[in-house]
């Protein structure tokens, strides 16, 4: 419990890391010249990581559901 705890912790922080990291870019990126073309190509990296993130989640979601279906199957055996 206190491992997951942890990790869930670590997750949080690393999570609001790179938002701050992220924004000061942006910022960076909207005070340079190349406006247009900076934020162009930080929308598209933006947009991979929301994905790369989305798809990790599913993930996660999904060995969870797979998880709980084993021990419901694990539990019906047993019961009978």
């Amino acid at each position: 419990m206190m491992m997951r705890m942890m990790m869930r912790m670590m997750k949080r922080m690393m999570m609001r890391m790179t938002l701050r990291i992220v924004m000061r870019m942006m910022m960076r990126m909207t005070i340079s010249m190349k406006k247009k073309m900076m934020m162009r190509v930080m929308f598209r990296i933006m947009m991979r990581l929301m994905m790369k993130m989305m798809m990790r989640l599913r993930m996660r979601m999904m060995m969870r559901m797979m998880m709980r279906m084993m021990i419901r199957v694990k539990i019906r055996k047993l019961s009978k």
